[in-house]
């Protein structure tokens, strides 16, 4: 009887302990990773590609709709996640997105998330996990199927 006794005492106490061990992990600061869309990310959220075929291979080329066309070689500001397009600490060209890599960006609907590339006017910017905002001018790459991305900021600064 004593031994029953014991190994309740035992697993109460083991239950009481990871209950406020779970207790402490909730209580946590959570980061907040919240879409960052505004209206230029609206507008660029809107492009789409024209397939065409030629031979047996399938072209995809972006189509710019005129609200995102009114962006074009224009000074805009966006909020967002680096993306790395390398490894290392600081970067002065990355993709931003409306989302951290951290979040699974094939998951869930409506596909990958928009995403420009960023040409730093000046240095670079040091990774983080943590929104940014940059302003610079939006271009429509002229020939995106050479590997970069479709719309670029270029000359972009860092903005608080």
């Amino acid at each position: 009887m004593k031994k029953i006794i014991i190994g309740f005492l035992f697993l109460s106490l083991t239950c009481t302990f990871a209950h406020a061990q779970i207790g402490n992990y909730n209580e946590q600061q959570v980061p907040d990773h919240t879409p960052m869309m505004n209206d230029t990310w609206e507008a660029i959220d809107k492009m789409m590609y024209k397939v065409t075929t030629q031979g047996n291979k399938k072209i995809y080329t972006p189509s710019y709709p005129p609200v995102l066309k009114k962006l074009e070689n224009t000074i805009v500001e966006l909020p967002g996640y680096i993306v790395p397009l390398v490894s290392g600490r600081n970067h002065s060209t990355y993709m931003l997105s409306v989302l951290p890599i951290t979040q699974c960006q094939f998951c869930g609907t409506n596909g990958i998330p928009p995403m420009v590339e960023i040409f730093m006017k000046k240095g670079s910017v040091k990774y983080t996990d943590e929104p940014i905002k940059i302003k610079g001018k939006m271009v429509f790459n002229p020939e995106p199927l050479k590997g970069n991305s479709e719309i670029q900021i270029v000359d972009a600064v860092l903005i608080n």
